[in-house]
């Protein structure tokens, strides 16, 4: 089927905005590219050390001088369980390539902080900024230059992005990335939101709790909702950047471990094929193809803020104008908690991210003349692998649907849109993920209780003094405030109001979860209060209207909020910002990352012209694109 219209706009837009800065980054890769490769560049010194730790085998293959070398990028640790796996992988990967005449090495690793450990806590604030450290610790490992490919061990939340920015400043290398899978299924979604719900409700005990939180997250692998993490997994297997439909299975598995193997290869043929290389996968086509994934799926709002980010590494410019309008003829074909009660196991039993990938691509809403880490075109993505006799077989995704609850062909979609939209009006430009938000309780028009911290909004909760319809505003939570953290908290307490059968929203310069839920919540309002923005004018009582329908984030009746003082935060939350728990270490970051839209970014903090001066016009789309220092 012919191109969508609408996607096709959408691109050549974003084609020609970045015309100077991805020339400019496809000028340097050339540029990397030509200068040969790595290893012949190092000197006799420099080679020696970087195989004076291996094994006699892999030294004498190095000494060669023509067969390649795969750096391997890696954020284990087993503080996160969808990280644990990776563990066992170095030699999963070690193994394959001595296969085919090639060495591997684990070239640095990169922190990969659990967002569920901290949500809530003060650690949540370096969240965001742990993706630029992770790109950072990415360029530190790849910079030996001795790598002929490179792969990354990455799942979770912030991490696959970082991993994806760093290694596109190496995007004259081929990269693959290769996941490590979900745990298997633990209780129902449905019933852990209901005892969070009657916790949040003091209807039981912590004990309880723990009892339910442990059955949902028991064992290696990533945790089973479409939150960031699985979002992440699925956005690397329609960028071409995976091998097709490893993102949903199982670690600790013979099928996982010959996926790997074979991914360890593939980018050993790619090293030598001189094909494949990242900075020709990652283009403004396949930016769009995991924008459009990323709706029809329902994915995580977090990625409104890391695809900016994560495109201007490939110097391709977005903004969420562009995701809007893409939402708006991207039909929903998944339903996974929190979208709907099914978790990612279920959905890839009912078709998983084949089926997806060939519905979008048959309906028109995928590029298909895109390269990926397989070939050119998107055709193998539809195929699925599995063990025979002990060898790795791929063959053709289901033709339907498996269950059509959690997975629906393009041609009967769940909802003709996506499950993302952009709402704005004089409170800024947000986002709300809409996907997992009943259309009665989408339009809400309330007075404001307006807060600064988590832990206020919660007492007042607590108190019973939002007992009404409300909209709660919490502001000061952007990325020059205190790191734009999640705000995953107070769910529970939201979805309690909304059953009681108040109208409720959520209004905020922060952000909510990749498992942003059933209450309507505009997010990462922009520009953020602490910057000057709007939301630092409101005041309790206001009456704020959130209509997504209408693209509607506005105050009622009238007000002028620019006659209004601005806020100041409490001088007690200022300084809890500041320091403790290591905030006072990324007080640099602070200063400079850029607004939301913009990525909240310290990567890329300008535009940079194709000449490398700063001069690229800005873009009309976005409200403000002042970096204030």
């Amino acid at each position: 089927m012919a191109l969508n219209a609408v996607v096709a706009e959408v691109t050549a837009r974003i084609v020609e905005r970045s015309r100077a800065t991805r020339a400019d980054y496809l000028r340097r890769m050339d540029a990397a590219r030509d200068s040969g490769a790595g290893r012949a560049k190092l000197s006799c010194a420099n080679w020696a050390h970087a195989f004076a730790g291996q094994t006699i085998a892999d030294k004498l293959t190095a000494m060669d001088g023509s067969k390649p070398n795969v750096g391997v990028v890696t954020a284990y640790n087993d503080m996160l369980s969808a990280h644990q796996p990776f563990e066992r992988f170095p030699d999963v990967i070690r193994k394959a390539v001595r296969e085919v005449g090639a060495t591997a090495q684990v070239a640095g690793g990169t922190p990969a902080m659990c967002d569920g450990v901290t949500q809530g806590r003060p650690g949540m604030e370096l969240s965001l900024f742990s993706r630029d450290a992770i790109a950072m610790a990415t360029g530190v490992a790849l910079t030996h230059d001795a790598f002929d490919a490179a792969m990354m061990l990455g799942v979770c939340d912030k991490i696959v992005p970082g991993l994806f920015m760093g290694a596109l400043a190496f995007g004259h290398l081929p990269v693959v990335f290769a996941p490590a899978g979900p745990m298997p299924s633990g209780i129902p979604n449905a019933e852990k939101a209901r005892v969070r719900a009657e916790y949040a409700q003091g209807l039981v005990d912590r004990t309880t709790l723990l009892q339910s939180e442990i059955g949902s997250y028991h064992s290696p692998g990533t945790c089973t909702f479409y939150g960031t993490a699985n979002s992440n997994q699925m956005m690397m297997e329609i960028a071409g950047l995976h091998m097709p439909s490893t993102a949903f299975v199982h670690p600790d598995t013979g099928l996982r471990d010959a996926l790997t193997a074979a991914a360890a290869k593939r980018a050993v043929e790619l090293a030598r094929s001189g094909e494949g290389r990242m900075a020709d996968v990652i283009s403004e086509k396949s930016i769009v193809n995991m924008i459009v994934a990323l709706l029809a799926t329902g994915g995580s709002t977090n990625h409104a803020i890391h695809l900016v980010a994560m495109a201007r590494a490939a110097g391709v410019l977005i903004d969420w104008t562009d995701m809007d309008q893409l939402s708006s003829v991207t039909p929903l074909l998944a339903r996974v908690y929190p979208n709907g009660s099914a978790d990612v196991n279920a959905f890839q039993a009912a078709g998983g991210v084949a089926f997806v990938t060939r519905e979008l691509a048959q309906a028109g809403n995928l590029h298909t003349d895109v390269v990926t880490i397989m070939g050119h075109g998107l055709e193998a993505y539809f195929q699925e692998p599995s063990l025979v006799d002990g060898e790795l077989v791929w063959r053709d995704g289901v033709a339907e649907s498996l269950d059509r609850d959690i997975l629906r062909p393009a041609s009967d979609p769940f909802d003709r849109e996506g499950g993302l939209r952009l709402v704005q009006g004089d409170l800024g430009r947000a986002v709300i993920k809409i996907s997992a938000v009943k259309p009665e309780n989408r339009i809400v028009e309330a007075p404001a209780a307006v807060f600064e911290t988590q832990e206020d909004a919660l007492q007042a909760f607590k108190d019973g003094k939002l007992n009404r319809d409300v909209v709660v505003v919490l502001r000061f939570q952007g990325p020059k405030a205190n790191g734009m953290p999640e705000l995953h908290s107070l769910s529970p307490a939201l979805g309690v109001l909304q059953d009681k059968g108040f109208k409720v929203a959520f209004v905020t310069d922060g952000r909510m979860s990749g498992a942003s839920g059933k209450t309507p919540a505009a997010i990462h309002v922009s520009p953020e209060a602490l910057a000057g923005g709007p939301l630092a004018h409101v005041k309790d009582g206001d009456i704020i209207r959130l209509d997504p329908e209408a693209g509607m984030l506005t105050t009622v009746g009238g007000i002028d909020l620019k006659a209004r003082p601005a806020a100041r935060r409490s001088q007690a939350h200022a300084e809890g910002a500041s320091w403790g728990y290591g905030r006072e270490l990324f007080g640099a970051f602070r200063q400079v990352v850029t607004t939301a839209e913009q990525g909240a970014t310290v990567c890329f903090t300008v535009p940079i012209g194709a000449d490398g001066h700063t001069d690229t016009p800005p873009n009309p789309n976005i409200v403000d694109r002042t970096v204030d220092a």
